[in-house]
């Protein structure tokens, strides 16, 4: 559903409060349009479900400035909806918007509540280790020791959120989220990615967003752009504005009685510039005062309004003594988590003296009335059946009982105006101090890590290490539940403490691991910085010098990567700390693009492997990184195989050498699937990408790792003949790798596959569009690109008639290849395309080029290789030799996996000896294979 442009809304503005004895609490004013555009949304919502068809949900926003009634509209909307939808509340708050998925925690915990624990479990699925931790309903210490891909949790709750929708299909859900600009990041990113993952637009749930106008966020950059995203995908936009003078007065009467004149209601409009909330505390000023609302009392207003606001609320609350004042400042700063009984431990009072407090703020208005039920008020959780929950629901840990008592629900400030007033009041000194005596408390009360790091963050650093410690522990909570952000606003502030001398290099490697999903360049900084300093024992050295190496890999710097593990790999004993070195060091100088001495490299590998079994990781590692060199290099595919059949265990990767292993990562395994599939083995091939598959699936790495396994398995099926397959999976790959930004290394890998895969489907144009798309082409990376990109560059270039620059490009491919001894012409099939583009005009030395790919194709021993350098010598041979090599080539390619080559090849024979029965044979087996039309002979 397409986004329309925000809606103005100032012709009949809403008043989004009730006057003090005015219409029922949260009467409206002038509020039509955006109440009529949220009934028919919920009625679109409502009646798709119960006709059964396709849910038709969506994204509302209103917008607002402060107290100009967008929480009064979402009550209202709340009210009309409860008895038809299954109503999840959240409310943002000013110090919360740091706490990872707190809003999301909000709106799901009720949810779920309604489920016993096994319904829970079927509803998370495969993803319950990963999604519990983030939902507060497992414990991040039981979840698994290797960080929580963020996407991955992102996707795993938008899955939930879809999964709760079909079970609550009878009542579908509404999510009222109430001062959105307030949400954190983590929970606005599972909202857009839930939005995002529906591809017709439909959306199964209908989600509310009322928020303050946008405004730059230089601490928070990514959650405001996230909620721009959010508005850009609405059905609809809406500006709520001030109250118009008639609804003022409207107002005014309704509270003060119908005898308010003209000139006091103007004066009143005039005061509060129509805003609602203003309006209806300077109204309940008056009524307090007994002011007459006539012209006489016009002038009185203007001092009773600096009361509602700003300065004029802080005055209110010291007017009330101490008492009430130290209580307000600590609920403040204690937020959610303001109970009776955490507040008297935090401020020192006792209960009664809590008590009489609370009592005197809430007839002031500071503070909201208590609940008439004492049990919390999450009517979806206290009440299953009903679908309803209040506007601001507790918090997960205060609502964790549905029979709490009264002293259990947390005390909230009225507005979100005051709640701001009364934390800027406080004294720096005073709040930095509460801050830290609330980590304490919380502590104490048994809170984890992670809430108890929301309060060290505000804390001055004073050389402890207890406060060192526990955001540690934090970090290693966050990284558990997929926010790394916060694991790193933690694991910052541990450093400015700072730790002892003997801890600090081990917090600069943790703050390096936490960076190293999203920000490689960080991690980098972070880890030589740790290296640098005494504190690391071996195994931590080696460990964060094989990681130092990942992100400086993942940010396309492998020279460096390569420098960085082969110095530590000198300085380390000889052992499996140092083959894991030697085994990083190979892989990165066999992965870069360009290569001083590539010979001598392969060389060193093979004598360095000459004598492994594979009697444990680091010789399977090694192991198999010598299999992909040896295929590059177009060694024998039957060593090739050897190679890789002794880089796994049993036909699988070893323990340890997993696709989601923290250890070595997911090269090691890649590596021996991909030397499988030139191998002329993409059986084996598959087995191993299909487990990668459903691997990172499980563990909920749906980032670049599950858009490489896609890439991988695209691969297969490119060799195997399977185009349409191999096309699938690749666009799967490339829309995966867009989500989580752009110009990574799959996303070379990928577009170059999917080119060739187009090209090989006779789909020329689409081809070109990809490459320009993804800017495939020169400058290439630093890295190889799977297969050669500027072999599958030129023959695009060829496909596209550019005779003159694809033998450019593949010229430039053969000395890059040929100087570093790669000789795999169906990795890089730049033999075969040169020795086709000279023919017409330099024969003598296209047909040295087709010996050459032929003395190499029987070294490397494949059938797809062999038939593919028979074929090409067949162009360049005598009609009676053309006719025996090709159907020499056939023969070949026909004992090979390659179905779209051996249609090639017979294609060729048809045309040799002008067969109808060949050419019906070959253009049968093109067709099979997903290319029309028949495949062309470039």
């Amino acid at each position: 559903m397409p986004s329309e442009a925000e809606q103005p809304s100032s012709a009949r503005p809403f008043a989004g409060a009730s006057a003090p004895g005015g219409p029922d609490a949260g009467g409206l004013l002038e509020r039509d349009p955006e109440l009529a555009a949220a009934a028919h949304a919920v009625d679109a919502l409502v009646d798709g479900a119960a006709r059964g068809g396709p849910a038709r949900g969506g994204i509302l926003v209103y917008r607002g400035e402060p107290g100009i009634g967008k929480t009064t509209l979402l009550a209202a909307i709340h009210r009309t909806a409860r008895d038809r939808c299954t109503v999840l509340t959240a409310r943002g708050g000013e110090t919360l918007a740091s706490v990872p998925f707190h809003l999301t925690r909000q709106l799901l915990q009720p949810a779920l509540d309604r489920f016993g624990p096994e319904e829970v479990r079927g509803l998370l699925g495969d993803h319950h280790d990963l999604l519990a931790p983030a939902l507060g309903i497992a414990s991040p210490a039981a979840a698994s020791p290797a960080p929580a891909d963020p996407q991955g949790v992102r996707d795993g709750l938008a899955g939930l959120l879809g999964r709760l929708a079909d079970r609550l299909c009878d009542r579908p859900p509404l999510l009222l989220v109430d001062d959105a600009q307030w949400a954190d990041a983590e929970s606005l990113a599972w909202l857009d990615a839930f939005a995002g993952s529906r591809r017709d637009r439909d959306l199964p749930v209908l989600v509310v967003l009322a928020h303050r106008p946008p405004k730059p966020d230089p601490g928070r950059p990514t959650a405001a752009a996230t909620l721009a995203a959010l508005a850009e995908r609405a059905v609809l936009t809406f500006g709520l504005h001030a109250l118009t003078p008639a609804a003022t007065a409207a107002l005014a009467r309704e509270a003060l009685g119908g005898h308010a004149d003209e000139p006091f209601c103007h004066e009143l409009w005039t005061v509060t510039s129509g805003n609602p909330y203003e309006t209806v505390e300077l109204l309940a000023k008056a009524r307090d005062r007994m002011l007459e609302p006539v012209a006489g009392s016009a002038a009185l207003l203007r001092d009773l309004g600096a009361g509602a606001r700003g300065g004029g609320l802080v005055a209110r609350l010291e007017a009330l003594g101490p008492g009430p004042t130290r209580l307000a400042w600590a609920i403040a700063v204690l937020g959610a988590d303001s109970t009776t009984r955490l507040l008297t431990t935090l401020t020192g009072m006792k209960a009664d003296e809590v008590t009489d407090h609370t009592a005197r703020l809430r007839r002031t208005r500071i503070l909201t009335a208590p609940p008439a039920d004492p049990r919390p008020q999450d009517d979806a959780r206290a009440a299953p059946g009903t679908g309803t929950a209040p506007t601001a629901p507790p918090s997960p840990r205060a609502s964790a009982s549905a029979h709490s008592p009264a002293s259990a629900f947390p005390l909230e400030f009225a507005h979100p105006l005051i709640a701001t007033a009364v934390y800027g009041s406080v004294p720096p000194a005073v709040r930095t101090a509460l801050h830290g005596r609330a980590a304490w408390v919380l502590a104490g009360a048994g809170h984890g890590p992670a809430a108890v790091s929301r309060h060290l963050l505000e804390v001055h650093p004073d050389d402890d290490e207890d406060v060192v410690d526990r955001l540690r522990a934090a970090a290693a909570e966050h990284l558990a539940t997929g926010a790394p952000d916060a694991a790193r606003r933690c694991l910052d502030r541990a450093l400015a403490e700072p730790p002892s001398p003997e801890t600090y290099a081990g917090v600069l490697y943790e703050l390096g691991c936490a960076s190293l999903l999203t920000s490689p360049a960080a991690t980098v900084r972070h880890l030589r910085s740790a290296l640098d300093l005494p504190g690391l024992d071996d195994d931590l050295r080696i460990d964060a010098t094989y990681r130092l190496a990942q992100a400086l890999a993942h940010n396309n710097q492998l020279q460096e990567a390569a420098r960085a593990v082969a110095a530590e790999a000198d300085r380390t004993p000889p052992g499996t700390g140092r083959r894991r070195l030697q085994a990083a060091h190979f892989m990165y100088e066999g992965f870069q693009a360009a290569e001083d001495d590539g010979p001598g490299r392969s060389r060193r590998l093979a004598e360095l492997t000459a004598g492994f079994t594979g009697a444990d990781n680091s010789e399977r590692a090694l192991i198999a990184v010598r299999g992909f060199d040896a295929m590059l290099r177009g060694e024998p595919a039957a060593e090739v195989v050897g190679l890789c059949d002794r880089a796994l265990a049993d036909g699988l990767p070893a323990r340890g050498l997993g696709w989601t292993d923290p250890t070595w990562g997911f090269e090691i395994p890649a590596l021996t699937g991909i030397a499988y599939v030139f191998a002329d083995r993409p059986d084996r091939g598959e087995a191993l990408f299909t487990e990668a598959v459903r691997a990172f699936e499980i563990s909920g790495w749906s980032g670049a790792h599950l858009a490489f396994a896609h890439t991988l398995l695209g691969l297969v099926h490119r060799r195997r003949g399977r185009l349409p397959r191999a096309q699938h999976h690749l666009e799967e790959g490339l829309r995966l790798a867009d989500r989580v930004g752009g110009g990574l290394p799959v996303h070379w890998d990928t577009a170059c596959l999917l080119v060739d895969t187009l090209l090989a489907r006779g789909r020329t144009a689409e081809a070109r569009a990809v490459a320009d798309r993804y800017a495939f082409g020169p400058p290439w990376p630093g890295a190889i690109v799977l297969p050669d990109g500027p072999s599958v560059l030129g023959r695009l270039l060829l496909a596209e008639g550019r005779r003159e620059e694809a033998v450019d490009t593949l010229e430039a491919a053969a000395e890059a290849l040929t100087a570093r001894g790669r000789h795999h012409g169906v990795w890089a099939p730049w033999p075969f395309d040169l020795a086709r583009a000279l023919a017409p005009t330099d024969p003598d030395r296209a047909a040295r080029l087709a010996a050459d790919a032929h003395t190499h194709a029987t070294r490397l021993g494949t059938p797809t290789a062999l038939g593919e350098a028979l074929r090409c010598l067949a162009l360049l041979a005598d009609p009676p030799e053309s006719h025996r090599l090709l159907t020499r080539a056939v023969a070949h390619l026909a004992t090979s996996p390659s179905r779209y080559e051996e249609a090639r090849a017979r294609l060729d024979l048809a045309h040799a000896t002008g067969s109808p029965s060949t050419l019906a044979h070959a253009t049968t087996l093109a067709a099979s294979c997903g290319a029309h039309p028949s495949p062309s002979t470039p």
